[in-house]
Parts: C-alpha cells; structure tokens; sequence
C-alpha cells in the first residue's frame, strides 16, 4: 500500500514516513501543499496523510482537489487543532478522518491501515486463498499451517495480488504500491520478489504470470507456475 505523508515539519514528516515503512509501507513525504498536489497528480495513493495546516495550497484546499477527484485516496487529516468545530470542519471538507497533534503513531498507524482497507468495497484485514493466509494487521502469512518468513516488499505484494481478488496485477502497479517514488522504473525488483516470493510460498504454485500483462494469483491449483 502507498501512502503520501504531506507534514511541513520535515522531522516529523521523516518520523511518521519511518514509522510506515517499518509496518511494510510504501511511502513518499511532500512538505507544501504545492509538493502534495504534484505527487497526487502523477502517483495513485491508498492514504494521503494530510496535514491541516500546510504552507503554499492549504491543507484544507488540498483536501477539496482530493475529493474533487484529484486522487482516489483516503484522507486522515492532522491538525494541531482540537476543538469539536476544527472536527466538523475537518470532516466537511471531506476528510475521511482526523487525528489531532500530538498523536500516538500506533493510533496514527492502524487508522491508516483502516483507511487503506476502505475502498469502494470493504476489504477483510485477513486476506485467504486456498491454503494460504495474510494477516495484515499482524503482518503474518501462512500457508498450510507453516508460516512464511517474508521481507516487507514480498508481504506488500503479496497482499496487492491477493487484495486484487483474481484479477492481473501489472508489474507496473506492483512497483506504484509497494516502493516510493526514489525507486527506477526500469528496475527488475517486482521481478525478483515474485521469484523470492514464489520459492517461499512453496508448491502447489500460487502465482501465476501472464505474459505482457502482469500477476495473478491462481484460481486453480493445477495449472503449470508461470515464469517471472
């Protein structure tokens, strides 16, 4: 899952950042509202965590282009704000929720997990196929009761195949949910993770390549493993 810290404290911008990638996140920081629109507009973010009172655009202006259709993502708006009127006017603009500083980053975390989980439809916290299970919340996989040892960018993608419900997943959107911006294009990571990934996950084969398309995971469990 990709997220957009938009903080203008950068030290506080870098902790919250920090504190994401630790939980398997990817994560990009803008310290303006200007640097948050330029990121909305060319990447797609599950969370943008909005600070309220952003220099250049304003957070609250930032948050209208948000709902306006600039970026599909959820909105947790931060504010040093605490009175129930800053609340209401948070929420009026169409945030999709609000946390007041100072904050405590277990809360800050798992209500970004929860945004990242509310799209159109609801997504379960525990991701199952078969024999295997993804435990989000506790970053635990299992497959036929053995548990899988897996780096933080072999959970973000298995959680974006699994999270896609059947459907391919490009190499492209792989690389956009799982790794922030500093990461080439060109690179062969996703590449390399389905193979790592392939090789925890064990037999019989779970994911399945389509060829020019992207990734699956298999509906079956007979058909031959594609290649990365």
């Amino acid at each position: 899952m990709r997220v957009l810290v938009a903080e203008d404290e950068p030290a506080l911008a870098g902790l919250i950042a920090e504190g994401l990638r630790r939980d398997a996140l990817a994560v990009d920081v803008a310290l303006s509202g200007d640097e948050a629109i330029e990121r909305l507009a060319v990447n797609r973010y599950a969370v943008v965590v909005l600070d309220r009172d952003l220099p250049g655009v304003h957070g609250d202006e930032v948050c209208r282009r948000i709902v306006a259709g600039l970026s599909t993502g959820r909105v947790l708006m931060l504010t040093a704000a605490v009175s129930k009127q800053d609340l209401i006017g948070g929420l009026s603009l169409g945030a999709d929720d609000y946390l007041a500083k100072p904050f405590d980053f277990d809360e800050l975390l798992a209500r970004v997990r929860a945004l990242g989980r509310r799209p159109a439809e609801v997504i379960s916290p525990v991701l199952r196929h078969g024999d295997l299970e993804l435990d989000v919340p506790r970053h635990q996989a299992v497959r036929g009761g053995r548990y899988l040892a897996l780096s933080k960018k072999e959970f973000a993608v298995l959680e974006a195949l699994l999270g896609a419900r059947g459907s391919v997943v490009s190499a492209e959107s792989l690389l956009e949910s799982a790794w922030d911006e500093n990461t080439d294009p060109f690179t062969n990571a996703v590449r390399i993770t389905i193979s790592r990934l392939r090789a925890k996950l064990g037999d019989p084969p779970l994911i399945e390549t389509v060829p020019g398309v992207g990734y699956r995971v298999r509906d079956g469990l007979a058909a031959a493993p594609g290649c990365a």
